[in-house]
């Protein structure tokens, strides 16, 4: 996987951000989902590659990116706190702007980054998920059963990490394999690099404290942002994936809600993981949309 990129580990204060790069042309950065890492956008970002300079970080402690340790406060795992990651890497590597686009928590980082640094993208692209805020306050008995580890990765340390690092591969399989449509959409060395990374009891606190974020931290500045009018002032595009049962998001409606600016969209045919299970529609929407 990225044969052509190189690796590179960028210091953003309190985090040590991991990072693939490869190509040249304008920059785009790549944002991966939870509980993946960087790998998920092999399938990708070679092919931007030949057009565009691609970023491609593990967010803070995920894959091989290091992260502080949770704080009682759910401050240093939320999305203002990774979005300032992102700003240290454009800054590190001497870019001023660049178009972003995220994944599940991905896209939380890559929206909250449109927010706080408006003066930053250019553009911004975010797939299948919705605002934070959002996702909370429409969360009913089906949400809570098809997304239950919102919630429990939200429980404090002592309950979730035993839980989950007592068999992080059987976790880790169940995750990714309950929210697809596509069938052996992992590759081999995808899922080696996804399992070997979760197996790092790091990396499980920091996912289970950016859910944690998730529950307050986020879900205030969310609402704070909602309250005081912010938008997203740059062209955004939403991509979701076309599956039963998500018939009852508009998306593309929801994220209205939150832009000011011109705002695409469309469905993709697969399950959650859009880079891996139908990577060929989803580079041609991000194709046209970054060079339109």
């Amino acid at each position: 996987m990225f044969e052509t990129f190189k690796t590179q580990r960028i210091y953003t204060g309190d985090a040590e951000i991991n990072l693939r790069i490869g190509g040249e042309g304008p920059p785009v950065v790549l944002l991966h989902g939870y509980p993946q890492c960087g790998a998920c956008w092999h399938k990708v970002a070679p092919a931007l590659a030949e057009r565009y300079r691609v970023i491609v970080p593990d967010l803070r402690g995920y894959g091989d990116s290091k992260g502080p340790v949770p704080d009682s406060e759910n401050q240093l795992y939320s999305k203002r706190a990774m979005a300032l990651d992102i700003a240290g890497v454009l800054d590190a590597l001497s870019i001023e702007t660049a178009m972003v686009v995220g994944h599940d928590r991905g896209g939380r980082v890559a929206y909250r980054f449109a927010l706080d640094h408006p003066d930053r993208l250019t553009k911004l692209a975010v797939l299948d998920m919705i605002p934070t805020a959002e996702m909370w306050e429409r969360m009913d008995a089906a949400a809570f059963i098809g997304g239950y580890h919102w919630p429990f990765l939200a429980q404090v340390a002592s309950l979730t990490e035993p839980m989950i690092g007592a068999d992080p591969d059987l976790y880790l399989r169940h995750t990714l394999n309950s929210w697809i449509q596509v069938k052996g959409c992992f590759t081999e060395a995808a899922m080696a690099e996804y399992l070997r990374c979760f197996r790092n009891p790091s990396v499980i606190a920091a996912c289970c404290a950016d859910y944690r974020a998730g529950a307050t931290t986020d879900w205030a500045n969310d609402r704070a942002d909602r309250e005081a009018g912010r938008k997203i002032a740059c062209p955004i595009l939403v991509l979701w994936g076309h599956r039963p049962g998500r018939e009852s998001i508009d998306s593309l409606e929801v994220w209205r809600t939150w832009c000011s600016g011109p705002i695409l969209g469309q469905p993709i045919a697969c399950g959650h993981f859009l880079p891996e299970e139908n990577p060929a529609d989803t580079l041609a929407a991000l194709s046209a949309f970054l060079e339109g």
